[in-house]
Order: structure tokens, then sequence, then C-alpha cells
């Protein structure tokens, strides 16, 4: 028995001897790394920025009343189309006390006058019949008539204008109705029924009554940093992005870039306008958030790679070209790059077509571990 306990120590002594050595080599061999293979290829590359700002219409006009009251009807609300001369609100006037008095007054001394004369010109006008007076006299009494006449009539107009703000000959041009002055859609109507308004004048901008805008013809207004400002020019053509119509893609015209440039958060940007086409079928709302991307340069059928394949030294660029497949073997290749977009770059020299190079290191998968549930 002793016997077999001592022979069983020297057999477990020497496994582990054994397995130690083993564990040693195989801990000292060189691991052999693995790659994924790229190969080279002929493209498109374009260098882009983004300019982040919303979209708005091009004009929106305000909309300002001619006269001071009270807003006594609105008949319009937004999101309303409407055409040049279409009614969006009504306005009663509140007289001025002063003003009514005079004006009441004037219409009664107008009407004794015109009644005066008036008699005395029914009177006139029978003895010019028998002959009686000259047709001198009979015609200064009708012109005196038609005078007091057209004098009752302008005082009647004041009464009503100063008292209701509208006469019987304007009724249909009445400053009191407040009217789109272009055709498109109201935007907003910032006034109800019993708000105090004030008249637009050289003193006062007004209030306003409703703000219109053709939603059809639209920009898009964004800001882009100082170091990519001198790089785009007018006329340069952009995707427009709308976070709100995910499934849509606009093109832009690039129609203004501002001269002068603003300090936001530390950065100077620069405004830019560009002119949005929108398809007959997509409705955009004003003040979107929209993003513009702006193609500053491109280069076609030109040798391209995965940017992430390209090592440095200093200034010098190099790839890795695969000589051999099994095991993997590589050579270092100087290389001059050109234009990238991140992704892709440009190879002018040292690679063509279709040849083989490094990409990244393929990392070998460890055995998960699965953990027995608690019951």
């Amino acid at each position: 028995m002793k016997k077999f306990f001592k022979f069983f120590l020297l057999i477990l002594l020497a496994v582990s001897i054994l397995g130690t050595f083993w564990f040693l080599w195989k801990k000292s061999r060189p691991v052999v790394k693995k790659y994924e293979i790229e190969v080279v290829k002929t493209g498109d590359i374009e260098k882009r920025t983004v300019a982040t700002g919303k979209v708005e219409p091009r004009n929106e006009i305000l909309i300002k009343p001619q006269m001071s009251g009270i807003i006594a009807e609105v008949y319009k609300e937004a999101g309303d189309v409407v055409r040049t001369g279409d009614v969006i609100a009504k306005i009663k006037v509140i007289p001025d006390m002063v003003s009514l008095n005079s004006a009441e007054s004037r219409v009664a001394r107008a009407q004794i006058s015109f009644d005066q004369t008036k008699r005395n010109f029914d009177r006139d006008a029978k003895l010019f019949t028998n002959k009686v007076i000259s047709r001198e006299e009979y015609e200064k009494s009708e012109l005196q008539f038609s005078g007091d006449k057209e004098e009752l009539k302008s005082a009647k107009d004041n009464l009503s204008l100063t008292r209701d703000g509208i006469t019987s000959n304007t009724k249909a041009y009445s400053n009191t109705l407040v009217r789109s002055t272009i055709n498109g859609t109201i935007l907003d109507v910032p006034v109800k029924v019993g708000n105090s308004v004030i008249q637009s004048n050289n003193f006062n901008d007004g209030t306003t009554i409703a703000s219109v805008a053709n939603m059809s013809d639209m920009l898009f207004v964004g800001k882009l940093d100082e170091t990519e400002v001198g790089k785009i020019n007018v006329g340069m053509s952009m995707d427009i992005t709308i976070g709100a119509l995910q499934d849509q893609k606009l093109t832009a015209t690039l129609e203004y870039v501002s001269p002068k440039g603003k300090e936001e958060n530390g950065a100077i940007m620069f405004e830019m306008k560009a002119a949005v086409k929108v398809p007959k079928d997509v409705f955009v709302r004003a003040g979107y958030s929209a993003n513009a991307e702006i193609v500053l340069t491109k280069s076609n059928k030109v040798i391209t790679i995965p940017e992430s394949c390209i090592e440095f030294g200093g200034d010098t660029a190099f790839v890795y070209v695969l000589t051999k497949k099994d095991p993997q073997t590589f050579t270092k290749k100087q290389v001059k790059i050109g234009l990238s977009d991140g992704i892709k770059i440009e190879v002018k020299s040292g690679l063509k077509a279709k040849d083989s190079i490094r990409g990244a290191e393929i990392l070998e998968k460890k055995p998960e571990v699965k953990k027995e549930e608690k019951k």
C-alpha cells in the first residue's frame, strides 16, 4: 500500500513538472496576430461640412392696422391661406370725445345753414319761374344751396369717420377692415377679440394683427465656423436635412454669406442663407431646425483606402501591403495621400487599384462562461 502511494506521488510530480514546462514553452512562443485585409478601390471622395440652423420664409410680412381701436372680429387663424385683400380682422373705433363733440357740432351748424339756404333757393326758384328775379340772382342762390348741401354731407362723413371709422362711400375700403397685403399662409395671429390695437405711423410701429408669409419660398438660415467659411461661395449646392422630416432630403443653393462674424461660445460664426427647393407635396413649417451639408472639395475616380489603414511617421504616411496570405506577411510601403472625408482617404501614389493592405487587427473572442442560475 505504501509503495502504491509513493508511485502515485511520483507520477503526480512528473505530470506537474511536464505541465509547467509545457505552459512556459507555450507562453514563450510569439503571438501570431491576424489582420483584416482591405482591398484598394477606385471611387469618389467628398469633403463636407455641416452648418446648423433653421428653415424660415424668405419674407414674413407683419400686418398692421391703419387706425387705433379695439378688435371687434377675427376672421382668420394661423395656418389659413390668404390672398391679397382678404379681410383678417375688423376694428371697432373708440372715438376721442373732444373730436366727436366737434364733429357733431359741425353737423349741427351745417344742417342749420343748409335748411336756411334750401328755403331761400326754393323761394328764388319760384321767383325766377315767374320772371321776378334775374338768372344771375337765381344762379347765385343755386350755387349757395349746392355748397351748403356739400358741406352738410362732408360734416356727416366726418362724424361717421370719427365715430365709426367708416363712411357710406368708403365702406368696402374702410380702414376698420385689416386686410392681407400678400398671398401666403398666416403664421400667427397674436391678437384676440377685445384687444386694443394702435395704428402704424411714423412714431409707432403699431400692433401686429397677423404675420403672413409665402411658404413656397423658404430659406435655410444657419451659421458656419470661421475655419470653413472661406471655403464656400455663393451659388454652391447643399443638402438640407430637417429633423421633423427624417425621410426628406431637400436641396438648396447658397445665396448669402455674412461679411461680419459674431462670437458665440468662444468661436467666430458667420451667418449664411440658402434658397431651399421645396417640392409641392412637402409642407415645411416655419422654424423647423435643420442641418445643411456643404461639399467643400471633391475628387472623382481616385484611389481610395480606409483612413484607419494609414500609419504616420513624422510627415510621412505608410501602409502595409500584403505579400503572403498564410501566414500573413506584410511589407511597409510609403504612400502619398490626398483628400479625406474622415472615413476614406485618397492615395495619390504608392498603391494601385485591387492591392491588398493591412486593416484592423482581428481580436480572438474569448469563450463566454455561462453562469449557473441560482435556484
